[in-house]
């Protein structure tokens, strides 16, 4: 059976609820216990949260699709995006677009990018020593990942805050709110001008090589991409490179506050940074869940969930399952077992590598300054959004 948003005592799921997003990971274990099939009659979703399940969903496009988007409200809202939405696709068109993408995220290019993002932190961590504290999203969370993307898309370096803080401001929701209508639109008027000023000046990042770029599209035609693709790539691009990747710096910190005997073996040891940064994409995911249209009648532990349905899949009840990990809620640094934190299937993140390079790079070049620190709790500040779940403003102090 599936457990309703009604009765006292029947567990309750609300993406919304800024309560339960503080800390979901009590109502999570409850939903693979109690209600493994979910119901939200108030937002109109089902819910998958053990680990076989969600990852089974990831494998199967036919039957959970990303064509009408992976959030809740661009589902039920029923937008039609332009080409080029990567992760509003399914085939025949995905494969096409992502295999563009693949031949400019190569490791190449990913791995010729650490000594700049290194060279970065660098400047920025070294006149916070001695400070006595600092903020670690404004000063690195909410820096990095515009600089590294910034610096693969070929945005100057001057325009980057100001994309970032639209891209930013695209994601706020109000407590107890869905997204609006003009927050579900991809709005690349931000980009369009670096679009047609690389046109004239073309060079080696991503948006030259996508103006130079042939596809064989799903008619068959062999043909370059047309400026709106080209300007949607940017911006999905440049959504995606930035939200995710802050939030994975600003739970390190706090995770290697909360346990600083395995921050010292970090310290330590930099080899284990790699395997630290797995754990802590699996205990505290920057992108919670997603959300798949259903496109045939299925059964989920008795229960019909009907065509046209929007199932959500939380990976962040996933990679807590009791059922595949032992000790789930433990923080474990030399933990072996994989997580969803990158989905999975088709749509498996392209830009996970980038993400890892620049959280091993962060936290090398803290723990290198910085073998200590504590988290100020009492003025840290959660991000109102509802895809993604991370910080706003989280303050350490230092010795």
């Amino acid at each position: 059976m599936t457990a309703s948003t009604t009765g006292t005592n029947q567990v309750h799921f609300d993406p919304y609820d800024h309560e339960i997003v503080a800390d979901p990971y009590p109502v999570f274990a409850r939903l693979r216990n109690e209600a493994p099939l979910y119901r939200n009659d108030t937002h109109d979703f089902f819910a998958l949260s053990r680990y076989d399940d969600v990852s089974a969903v990831l494998q199967d496009h036919t039957t959970y699709s990303s064509a009408k988007g992976d959030i809740l409200e661009l589902i039920q809202a029923d937008i039609e995006y332009p080409p080029g939405v990567l992760i509003f696709e399914d085939p025949p068109i995905h494969p096409i677009h992502r295999r563009i993408l693949s031949r400019i995220f190569t490791p190449k290019r990913i791995a010729a990018l650490e000594p700049e993002i290194r060279d970065f932190c660098v400047r920025a961590l070294d006149p916070l020593v001695g400070s006595g504290g600092f903020d670690v999203i404004a000063d690195l969370g909410a820096q990095v990942p515009m600089r590294a993307i910034g610096m693969l898309l070929g945005i100057p370096e001057s325009e980057q805050e100001a994309v970032r803080d639209a891209v930013d401001e695209s994601l706020r929701t109000e407590p107890g709110k869905p997204m609006s209508q003009d927050q579900l639109l991809v709005d690349g008027e931000a980009f369009t001008q670096y679009v047609d000023w690389r046109a004239d000046h073309l060079s080696d990042d991503i948006i030259s090589q996508l103006l130079q770029a042939e596809i064989e599209d799903e008619t068959g035609t062999v043909r370059r991409l047309a400026r709106q693709e080209i300007v949607t790539y940017v911006t999905v691009l440049a959504g995606a490179g930035n939200e995710t990747t802050g939030r994975l710096i600003g739970w390190a910190t706090k995770l290697l506050a909360e346990h600083p005997e395995q921050r010292r073996e970090l310290v330590a040891d930099h080899s284990l940074i790699p395997g630290a940064i797995e754990e802590i994409l699996r205990l505290e995911p920057p992108g919670p869940f997603f959300c798949r249209y259903v496109t045939r009648d299925v059964e989920w532990y008795g229960t019909t969930v009907p065509r046209g349905s929007v199932l959500m899949a939380i990976l962040a009840a996933a990679n807590r399952d009791e059922r595949r990990y032992e000790n789930p809620d433990t923080f474990d640094i030399r933990r072996k077992v994989a997580h969803l934190s990158f989905g999975g299937g088709i749509h498996f993140c392209l830009g996970n590598a980038l993400a890892r390079l620049e959280g091993r790079v962060v936290l090398e070049e803290m723990l290198k300054r910085f073998p200590t620190w504590d988290v100020d709790l009492s003025a840290a500040r959660m991000s109102p959004t509802s895809t993604v779940r991370g910080w706003e403003t989280l303050p350490i102090r230092l010795p």
